[in-house]
């Protein structure tokens, strides 16, 4: 069997998040204790209690959502379940995914996240950033759509989730032409994100610039399972090599759709999302449709894809 952990990013964070893992798994708050500690900041309490805006603040959200996968990866090996011979994360998930696979100590990851959500919002001020789903249209009309809509001003694909969705990003102003320039187009559907900062998008250079120096600092070792990055749809195993990979990533599209056609040409045969939600099942499903993909974020998903590997 051909198997790879798919993990998510920003998005699939909710207040409450596996709490029916944790119940069951003492792994859970382990890795969130783990993971607080480094942080000087009690994540199990803000992902339990909230408050949801807290949560959602960019700096908070990715620690948290980092220690959430590399929680569900601990209760899946200590159930029993295979590594898999892939894996690969959706922005965000990449640092998850490095984590798991041995080239990032957890603690490390999370200073890395925080300080990498703090260099974003600092990057673009609340306000004058904006993304935008489009959905509908393929991604080089989208693109064509950014080019004209930009003028003077950034707007271009961030996230090329699907063949039929494309998340673009810049300032608010060349998004809302995107935007309307997609309606006019025939987009079955485009609207404005509830997010402040603009990701992977050229605004964010001057973060990426920041989080290099930061990613120097941080011992990387060569992955002990070979991780597919956003940025160039490559496995690298040099870690001078993967701080370029993840400083590359801020702004440049996270190219979802290549990152799973890749993966089913090594042969990945079935897929796990490892952590909260089912967001990234859904593209799968939309990008290959006979790849079946297991959420594992609450105890009956857990079980689902255990059987499922052990035929």
């Amino acid at each position: 069997m051909g198997l790879a952990f798919l993990f998510p990013g920003q998005g699939s964070q909710a207040v409450g998040m596996l709490g029916g893992l944790a119940a069951a798994h003492r792994e859970v708050r382990e890795t969130f204790d783990e993971a607080s500690e480094a942080l000087g900041l009690d994540l199990w309490r803000l992902v339990s209690e909230g408050p949801e805006a807290e949560l959602n603040r960019t700096v908070n959200t990715q620690p948290a959502m980092l220690a959430a996968g590399v929680a569900v990866w601990r209760v899946w090996l200590a159930q029993g379940g295979p590594r898999p011979a892939w894996m690969a994360g959706h922005s965000l998930g990449e640092y998850t995914a490095l984590v798991c696979a041995g080239a990032l100590d957890l603690a490390d990851a999370v200073g890395l996240v925080a300080e990498r959500g703090r260099l974003m919002q600092e990057a673009v001020p609340e306000g004058e950033g904006a993304m935008a789903a489009i959905l509908g249209l393929e991604a080089e009309a989208v693109a064509e759509i950014c080019r004209r809509a930009a003028r003077d001003q950034v707007v271009a694909p961030a996230n090329l989730n699907a063949p039929d969705q494309v998340v673009v990003a810049g300032q608010r102003e060349a998004v809302e032409r995107a935007v309307a320039a997609a309606r006019e187009a025939g987009a079955r559907r485009a609207v404005t994100l509830p997010v402040s900062v603009p990701s992977h998008c050229a605004l964010m250079r001057p973060a990426a610039e920041a989080l290099a120096a930061r990613l120097a600092e941080v011992e990387i070792r060569p992955p002990a399972i070979p991780v597919v990055h956003n940025a160039d749809v490559c496995v690298h195993g040099e870690p001078q090599a993967i701080r370029e990979a993840l400083a590359r990533q801020l702004y440049s599209p996270v190219r979802w759709v290549e990152t799973v056609q890749r993966l089913v040409r090594e042969g990945v045969d079935m897929a796990v999302e490892c952590g909260p939600g089912k967001v990234l099942a859904g593209l799968v499903r939309r990008i290959e449709r006979g790849l079946p993909v297991h959420p594992i974020g609450e105890p009956a998903g857990l079980e689902a894809a255990l059987a499922a590997v052990r035929g």
